[in-house]
């Protein structure tokens, strides 16, 4: 297994977003993305969702991106308060390695990190250490590998 600190920086190459900061939550289930604005449409009879993310803070660069969607489900927040969230399947590339995840699509404009990696997408493959931090750096120019 690949130790991970307690933040890492990712990359969701299939939805173009090459570089995130994303903080490690061991205690939340799920993974969550910020996202500026989402919308819906159906793409072949099925539903999807477009977003615009800004990923880094600088806010310079912004990526819209659209992806299927998997599910809808309700997610409870760090405050308790219940939310229902479009979740979305996506290819999460950290510490030289790629895995298929789910994210949800949130409103996280008032946290440090665009992206909240919860444990469902780190187990089986990644350890904590909650004392360490950026342990993997900043991803290089994403070049696809078999999958994980």
């Amino acid at each position: 297994m690949v130790e991970l600190g307690w933040r890492e920086w990712v990359a969701l190459p299939t939805l173009g977003i090459p570089r995130l900061r994303a903080k490690v939550d061991t205690g939340a289930r799920t993974s969550a993305l910020h996202v500026d604005a989402q919308w819906r449409f159906s793409e072949g009879g099925a539903p999807w969702v477009g977003f615009r993310i800004t990923p880094a803070r600088a806010r310079h660069e912004v990526v819209d991106a659209c992806a299927p969607i998997l599910d809808e489900r309700e997610v409870v927040d760090s405050g308790g308060r219940r939310t229902l969230r479009v979740f979305l399947a996506t290819r999460l590339w950290l510490a030289g390695m790629e895995r298929d995840i789910e994210i949800n699509l949130a409103d996280r404009r008032s946290m440090r990190f665009p992206m909240l990696l919860g444990r469902t997408a780190i187990a089986g493959a990644f350890t904590v250490d909650p004392a360490r931090s950026s342990l993997h750096g900043k991803p290089p120019r994403y070049q696809p590998g078999p999958p994980a």
